[in-house]
């Protein structure tokens, strides 16, 4: 293939060369499919319908929850087909689409887990600058700094990868369309200036990832200064999961997008998307809701609304 142009779709990874494998994929993309689009779902509907929890922190896990689907919705959907129907093919308009929002939503939920971070904070270590510093106006402006610098970024992205020469086939190895993977398609030097936006994408992650764990050390440092037993082990509960999560998010990334060609496989590329594409989406709904007793009651009380009107 001479370039881009002459490609009309791409080849995706197959998850498994048996019949049965296939059929298993399918089901285990599919529970961790469910399970995302039912906990982000009921966080959605909870605090949208819960006058009590329209505060900053139960607003930005809200737009969290909307990433959170967003990237299941992206890229799980077409590995269950192709899985369940033994295909391979995504068609170039549906891959562009794909790397567009999938770069979009991981994006902005990296922005926004640095803004729950800074939340979390102000609350612990700054209790009596809480209003002002996030007011609704300041959430309202923080929430819309993230998705509009997702949106740039998520465009500055698709369309400098897929405006290179593609020559080295369509074969992609991986589940879903995936800027690493187009490039090692690429034949031309002009790769290298994706790369370096790549490079530069992360150094912003990484800054925001600093941030972030220097905010834990001043809330762990605060933490410690609570009197209470029980003070300390209801903060430490709330922040360690958090912290865990957003560490898994960066590093697999991060490993991801930046490693060596010499250390590529398909099965260790194929893991590490998976850990930042899709278990956190489905794990960021337990982690906030079981570990917040208000969040809990609510959820509760929504759903026994709900049967009692039917």
């Amino acid at each position: 293939m001479s370039n881009s142009s002459s490609i009309s779709h791409f080849l995706l990874l197959p998850l498994a060369d048996t019949r049965q494998l296939q059929l298993l994929h399918f089901c285990l993309f599919l529970g961790i499919s469910l399970a995302a689009l039912l906990g982000n779902g009921l966080i959605i509907s909870t605090v949208a319908c819960g006058h009590h929890l329209h505060t900053p922190m139960f607003f930005f896990l809200l737009n969290l929850a909307l990433t959170d689907l967003g990237c299941i919705c992206t890229t799980v959907p077409k590995a269950m087909h192709n899985s369940l129907w033994g295909t391979r093919n995504i068609s170039y308009i549906g891959c562009v689409a794909q790397l567009f929002f999938f770069a979009f939503f991981i994006s902005a939920e990296f922005s926004l887990l640095t803004i729950m971070c800074y939340d979390r904070y102000v609350s612990i270590c700054k209790p009596l600058h809480y209003g002002t510093l996030l007011g609704s106006r300041a959430c309202a402006h923080m929430a819309a700094a993230a998705w509009a610098s997702a949106f740039l970024n998520a465009l500055l992205h698709t369309a400098n990868t897929f405006s290179l020469s593609l020559c080295k086939g369509n074969v992609l190895a991986q589940f879903f369309c995936e800027i690493p993977q187009i490039l090692k398609l690429s034949c031309s030097k002009s790769y290298l200036r994706e790369l370096g936006i790549i490079a530069v994408s992360v150094c912003l992650v990484f800054g925001c990832f600093v941030f972030i764990v220097f905010s834990y050390v001043q809330i762990f440092r605060a933490v410690l200064r609570i009197p209470s037993e029980k003070g300390r082990h209801k903060a430490f509960s709330t922040c360690f999961p958090h912290l865990a999560v957003v560490s898994l998010f960066v590093i697999t990334a991060t490993f991801a997008n930046l490693k060596p060609p010499s250390i590529s496989s398909p099965s260790l590329d194929l893991a590490l998307s998976v850990l930042y594409s899709v278990v956190p989406p489905a794990l960021n709904p337990l982690i906030y809701s079981l570990r917040n007793q208000e969040l809990k009651a609510a959820v509760w009380r929504l759903m026994n609304q709900c049967f009692q009107g039917h």
